[in-house]
C-alpha cells in the first residue's frame, strides 16, 4: 500500500471533520450526516483500486 493512498485518506477525513464542525455550529445538522457519507464513498472509491489489486494477487497466489 503505497503511502500516498494514507495521506488521501486523511486529507478527506480532515475536510469531513472540519466540514461537520462548521455545519454543526450553523445549525445544518442534517448536512452533517451527507457530508459525512460523501466523505466514506470517497474513500470507498479510492479504495477500489487497491482491493481489486489486493483480489488479483491472491487469486494468482493461489492459482484461482
Amino acid at each position: 500500500m503505497d503511502l500516498d493512498i494514507i495521506f488521501k485518506i486523511a486529507g478527506v477525513g480532515l475536510l469531513v471533520a472540519i466540514l461537520n464542525i462548521i455545519l454543526t455550529k450553523a445549525g445544518r445538522d442534517e448536512y452533517v450526516m451527507l457530508t459525512t457519507l460523501a466523505g466514506i464513498i470517497l474513500v470507498v472509491i479510492m479504495l477500489l483500486d487497491n482491493v481489486r489489486a489486493l483480489f488479483s494477487a491472491l487469486s494468482e497466489l493461489f492459482g484461482l
